[in-house]
């Protein structure tokens, strides 16, 4: 699909999503606790739905209600078939780590883009468990035998996904003696692994862990059930708070000030980039701005690098973003998208080690390769307003978390044109 874009400048309000991150781990915290939970306010998009269905293979039952889902979990059945877990890394690396609750043999798949991401350091931990684990390719297919599950202590590398230590985090109520994580490299995105301890705290789990963040230690323990309600997504509403800083300003409302989510670190960003920003309780406002370059770490909030991107490619100067390494292994080598779209816009770019530098300019119309990847597309959304005559392709990846995306850029006029398939 195709999105055409003309130069328009949106204003207004809307509502945040809520929580993809979030919604994923209350469906985990919600399948092993016996009985029933609530998820109140759950993200309908790609990567919760393909959640929900993995689940449901193994005997959650998820049942939809309005503007909520009931889950009843406790109790994991074989697997009925495959679990694809489509583009949801998260959902495929936390089932990594449950599959090993569940009686008999699973064999989780996934999507191309998702397969090639790496799951081999979640998978040696796993073994040192006792869990028979193994996988094909650099991540899937992964077939885990359900059944033994020892604790003691593990070792984990730190620097290539946080979800790893998550997925433990899950299972670690489980094991005999408890379980004790220590990683061997610095942990990158730690804002996660704090949401997933918040996330077990929730169902009734204990979680100890190191200052540093790189020592956890969980005892054996019951879950839960819990009434979950989902705040909204920081990550999702960037793309808004920065247009909202080069457009007519925009209120995004349904935003936890206090989150722990790491990409509220977009209330630190925006004003060192001179914009001018309004922070309320549930909301926060942005009026137009005029923006110079900032030098941002992203190496706790990597899913920021394309919209501090399209902010650093109107602001005056030149930006330095860094900590972007992980980057290049997510739905797309973000890295490389970016730079071959502000590139195509006009932007000047120089990619180095673990760094983009990008020079502000006036962005010009272009076709935007999304290369399959919901944030390069919604970015770009960004500065195709600004710049109009904009084309952004296989625009329909955005389902995989914000599905009615263009119709809330629309709906702030925007000027959006939708060709099919």
């Amino acid at each position: 699909m195709k999105v055409f874009i003309e130069k328009s400048e949106p204003e207004g309000s809307l509502i945040a999503p809520p929580s993809k991150s979030y919604t994923i781990r209350a469906l985990m915290g919600a399948a092993l606790a016996k009985g029933e939970s609530e998820i109140i306010h759950p993200l309908i998009s790609d990567d919760t739905g393909a959640a929900r269905a993995v689940l449901g293979k193994i005997g959650v039952n998820i049942s939809p209600q309005k503007d909520n889902w009931r889950v009843s979990g406790g109790s994991f059945r074989e697997a009925e078939g495959e679990l694809f877990c489509g583009e949801s890394a998260a959902t495929l690396r936390f089932m990594t780590a449950i599959c090993s609750l569940v009686p008999g043999k699973c064999r989780l798949t996934a999507a191309p883009s998702l397969a090639r991401r790496p799951i081999e350091p979640l998978i040696r931990a796993l073994r040192q468990l006792g869990v028979n684990a193994s996988h094909q390719g650099e991540t899937a297919p992964i077939t885990v035998k359900g059944g033994e599950l020892r604790g003691g202590t593990v070792e984990l590398t730190g620097d290539i996904s946080s979800q790893f230590v998550s997925a433990l985090l899950f299972i670690a109520p489980f094991t005999e003696d408890g379980l004790s994580i220590k990683l061997t490299t610095p942990l990158q995105s730690k804002p996660f692994v704090l949401m997933t301890i918040d996330c077990l705290s929730r169902f009734g789990i204990k979680t100890g862990f190191s200052k540093e963040l790189d020592e956890f230690k969980i005892s054996r323990q019951a879950y839960q059930p819990a009434k979950y309600e989902i705040e909204g997504d920081w990550s999702s509403a960037s793309y808004f708070l920065a247009l909202g800083a080069i457009s007519g300003g925009i209120e995004v409302d349904n935003l936890n000030p206090e989150s722990l989510q790491g990409d509220k670190i977009m209330l630190n960003f925006l004003p060192d980039m001179g914009a001018q920003v309004t922070v309320n309780p549930d909301s926060v406002i942005l009026k137009k701005s005029s923006l110079k370059a900032i030098r941002a770490d992203l190496a706790d909030c990597i899913d920021l690098l394309p919209t501090m991107a399209i902010l650093a490619a109107v602001a005056e100067g030149t930006s330095e973003l860094t900590g972007i390494e992980r980057a290049v292994i997510k739905e797309s080598n973000r890295v490389a998208a970016v730079k071959e779209g502000l590139e195509r816009m006009g932007i000047a770019v120089n990619e180095t080690s673990n760094k983009l530098t990008i020079t502000g300019s006036v962005p010009q119309g272009a076709l935007i390769d999304s290369r399959g990847d919901h944030r390069i597309a919604m970015a770009f959304s960004l500065l195709g307003s600004l710049a109009g005559d904009t084309i952004i392709d296989g625009a329909e990846c955005v389902a995989k978390t914000f599905p009615d995306f263009w119709d809330k850029l629309e709906s702030l006029g925007g000027r959006v044109k939708i060709n099919g398939q």
